[in-house]
């Protein structure tokens, strides 16, 4: 079966401002992201993509950009199923606000049982985005052979519930995984199993710099704004 690249968004705006984006319509990415984007046909260069897929939201669109104008004849598809978890009466609020909402204790100890006001649960939200990766798995194999490799533009949680899902971590070990802003996660599906072959690389280690201020022991929800 095909290997797939998922990548998470370059920085957005609203990683910067501290805003849980979810769904909102214009975000885009910042300065730092739409380097990122810019960067990203270099560091897949002599990779054979047959596929991209992308989230259906601004900042994953505009990353892939980039990529689409350097292989003019690769295919890009919009799929909503691995588009942001729909937070809800979360969306568009400050992660420092939402800290204190007694809802976030379970969103960081035990996801599976957390469901957002208005929106979906995580559980949910992994299991759209675990069955359009199979889903999309037939189809590259079907089109384009079981050796092909093929990319997926999503979000940070999104992201991180699929790579649970290859390890068989229950959903709720799913915050102890960090992807950052426009990394690459490889993942290899097999008939019997997938395998983790590159987690979350950036293509540098300037994120494991000290920083001025420690990070904070809680995941971030959607993920974080990456390396200063």
């Amino acid at each position: 079966m095909p290997t797939l690249l998922l990548v998470r968004h370059g920085r957005s705006t609203a990683n910067t401002e501290g805003l849980l984006a979810g769904w909102t319509p214009g975000v885009a990415l910042d300065d730092r992201g739409a380097a990122q984007a810019a960067a990203l046909p270099g560091r897949l260069a002599g990779l054979p993509l047959a596929e991209i897929v992308a989230s259906p939201l601004q900042r994953c669109q505009e990353t892939i950009r980039p990529l689409l104008d350097a292989r003019p004849g690769l295919t890009a598809h919009t799929d909503e199923r691995v588009g942001e978890c729909h937070y809800g009466d979360w969306t568009g609020r400050k992660l420092a606000e939402l800290a204190d909402e007694p809802l976030m204790d379970v969103v960081q100890a035990h996801p599976s049982a957390a469901a957002f006001p208005g929106g979906e649960s995580m559980r949910a939200m992994q299991t759209r985005a675990a069955e359009a990766v199979r889903e999309w798995n037939d189809r590259v194999e079907r089109d384009h052979g079981a050796d092909a490799m093929y990319l997926m533009c999503s979000h940070g949680d999104i992201i991180k519930s699929l790579v649970a899902d290859a390890l068989g971590l229950h959903l709720d070990l799913f915050q102890r995984i960090a992807v950052e802003p426009c990394s690459i996660t490889a993942i290899r599906y097999t008939r019997l199993r997938p395998f983790l072959v590159r987690l979350g690389v950036t293509g540098d280690f300037g994120s494991l710099a000290p920083r001025e201020e420690p990070p904070a022991g809680d995941a971030t929800v959607g993920g974080d704004a990456g390396a200063p």
